[in-house]
């Protein structure tokens, strides 16, 4: 097991990289790092989103780990270099969201609570996200803070095409009928459309998003297309739970809300009320940002920082 590499995005140095049993005994992949500058400050868990691999953030590893911070992350099952279930090829499929949650366990007690050193902060990018807040919902949470980049509380009506409450009437009967392993009905693999920059919904600045796409086209087994009727469906009712008023309440663990003001893949309505339902949440809203915020260009990525630096009371120039 080894991570990919680019001459524009080469593997931080001293990872180790292995793999771990999911909740059901499939293996994932991971990697982990040592801080590479004092004091440390104990461990950051990258939580990726839906397609993402460990190799797209590098950058935001060399980052933390000049803050001081360990840094361990995982793929999830589907994606990189973890498990595929065989019957869904390279689609993105589950049955439940509780299945990714499930993983997230596993990885904490079988390689980060372990190895890595306490305190553990997670940073989770949009369905990374979401599965931290259900993960934080639950009593005995093992992070003292999150940091959530457009966190998957609501798709956008743009990005579902129709109103929720259709898509999920109209998912849960295609499951019903045997096609959950089916690809999303509309929906073009993203990996073979010749999107140029200028059209993509992920990130303002065109020389990572050059490097995220060289590394699609380079190592094509890490990445994952269109999603399933099931993902879908799993992820239409997940979403429908934490929408309630009092699931917000439930989460206890402090959370930093990073909102892209131009996204239009999650709703930035639904992260701010999400945030100030709960007892300790608090969000910024990056105006010019696009959906993948740590992708982004200098600008927007060192307003990122400069709010995570604050919230993690780091006062000294990184």
């Amino acid at each position: 097991m080894e991570l990919f590499a680019l001459a524009r995005n080469p593997v931080p140095s001293g990872a180790v990289v292995g793999t771990f049993a999911g909740y059901d005994g499939k293996p994932m992949r991971y990697a982990r790092f040592e801080a590479t500058r004092g004091p440390r400050r104990g461990t950051v868990c990258i939580v990726t989103g839906f397609t993402e691999f460990i190799e797209k953030y590098f950058e935001t590893i060399a980052d933390l780990r000049r803050r001081g911070f360990a840094v361990a992350a995982m793929d999830w099952r589907g994606q990189g270099g973890s498990y595929r279930d065989v019957t869904a090829g390279q689609r993105g499929h589950i049955n439940s969201i509780a299945e990714y949650e499930n993983d997230l366990t596993a990885f904490m007690r079988e390689i980060v609570l372990p190895d890595c050193p306490p305190p553990y902060v997670a940073l989770g990018h949009s369905m990374g996200g979401h599965v931290l807040l259900r993960s934080a919902a639950k009593p005995g949470s093992w992070f003292e803070r999150l940091v959530l980049t457009s966190p998957m509380i609501a798709l956008s009506r743009s990005q579902l095409g129709m109103p929720t409450a259709l898509a999920r009437t109209l998912t849960e009967a295609a499951c019903l009928f045997g096609m959950g392993t089916n690809a999303v009905p509309g929906l073009k693999d993203w990996r073979e459309c010749a999107v140029e920059f200028d059209g993509n919904k992920l990130t303002s600045d065109r020389e990572r998003y050059s490097r995220n796409r060289a590394l699609v086209e380079a190592a094509p087994q890490l990445t994952v297309g269109v999603p399933t009727l099931g993902w879908l469906r799993a992820a239409l009712r997940s979403m429908a739970q934490m929408g309630d008023p009092a699931f917000a309440r439930s989460v206890t663990v402090p959370a930093l809300f990073f909102i892209a003001g131009k996204d239009v893949i999650v709703a930035q309505s639904a992260i701010e009320d999400f945030s100030a339902r709960m007892k300790s949440g608090t969000h910024v809203i990056l105006a010019n940002a696009r959906h993948e915020i740590c992708q982004e260009d200098d600008a927007i990525r060192g307003r990122f920082w400069a709010a995570f630096d604050a919230y993690m009371d780091i006062g000294q120039k990184v």
